[in-house]
């Protein structure tokens, strides 16, 4: 028999087979067969196949646009949303709409094309995330922008177009629907019990011990209770913060050690598998969110969404979170 879970966040529901729970070797993972390109944009010596970089984290010297780099940021050739114009709020008949204004930027992790998170030093992971925090903050200072949408796209399955690994940044000028559902989620149980769900989803975690694959000073890292999808990995601070962007210089230190280890344990177990890796934050609309914890979800794409989920939101998940911890840490 499989069991029902409901999140207590959102109040999502997800099925879960508990008695015969798949195996990693269970689950196709599709290669990651890229269309073949004589030069990728994103190394170092292709610089002027991007447009002008943003900033870039430069140990040297060297100037724009020129190799010596470690990170760089440019905009995206082809945007969702561009960052010039008025947004033109308006009414069509019963419906809202407003011009696509916002920011796309691609954040390029490292020179070398054929590295990916866990092939970094855990220095260079740091940089990374340092910044992410930095160009987040950045954007948060234009009051267009309402939300900062910060992810990787790993892997074909997972939506990337290169495979020169690369983080994305887009700035919204509202607050999209899937954080509203979280950020009203979380403020009903903060009126009701005055806590904070996602530190008690923490404690409960550190109490049950059998999802938690990795923890230090600073964070947490846990295949969740309600994951919706097989092998799914959340990563939560300890101290309560609404927003990544304001993270220390030590949280980044640390959650760098804590990032870098836990994609390791998913690309051996899982044979290295397309994943997407999104951060959720606080929105930038000048309200408190006293309830909300800032997280990152790592979700491998090992298995599809089909007309079940797509009509009903209730997800169908193979393997427990408690199996998975298990296999991720190595101890089926």
């Amino acid at each position: 028999m499989t069991q029902l879970r409901r999140d207590p966040i959102v109040g999502r529901w997800v099925i879960v087979e508990v008695e015969k729970p798949w195996k990693p070797e269970d689950f196709a993972v599709a290669p990651h067969a890229y269309e073949e390109i004589t030069r990728c944009p994103f190394c170092a010596g292709n610089e002027r196949m991007t447009p002008p970089e943003i900033t870039a984290v430069r140990p040297d010297t060297s100037a724009p646009d020129t190799p010596g780099w470690q990170v760089r940021v440019v905009p995206n050739k082809f945007p969702a949303l561009q960052i010039e114009g008025e947004l033109d709020r308006r009414g069509d008949g019963l419906y809202d709409r407003t011009n696509g204004i916002g920011a796309h930027e691609i954040i390029v992790e490292t020179p070398e094309h054929a590295k990916d998170l866990p092939d970094l030093t855990y220095e260079e992971v740091r940089l990374v995330l340092e910044t992410y925090a930095k160009r987040s903050a950045d954007l948060q200072k234009d009051a267009r922008f309402k939300y900062m949408m910060l992810f990787r796209n790993y892997g074909i399955a997972a939506g990337a177009t290169l495979d020169h690994n690369h983080a994305q940044l887009i700035a919204l000028p509202m607050i999209p629907k899937n954080v509203l559902e979280e950020l009203d989620g979380s403020a009903a149980y903060f009126e009701y019990r005055e806590r904070c769900i996602f530190c008690d989803i923490l404690h409960q975690e550190k109490e049950d011990e059998e999802r938690i694959l990795e923890e230090n000073d600073a964070f947490v890292a846990f295949c969740p209770y309600v994951s919706r999808f097989p092998f799914e990995i959340w990563i939560l601070p300890k101290e309560h913060k609404d927003f990544f962007c304001r993270s220390t210089p030590q949280e980044l230190e640390a959650l760098a050690r804590i990032l870098k280890d836990t994609l390791t344990r998913m690309r051996r177990t899982l044979n290295d598998p397309a994943y997407n890796f999104i951060i959720h934050t606080s929105p930038n609309d000048g309200q408190e969110y006293p309830g909300y914890h800032w997280h990152i979800e790592i979700m491998p794409r090992i298995s599809r969404i089909a007309g079940l989920e797509w009509g009903t939101g209730l997800y169908v998940v193979p393997t427990p979170p408690e199996v998975a911890a298990h296999y991720l840490k190595g101890t089926p």
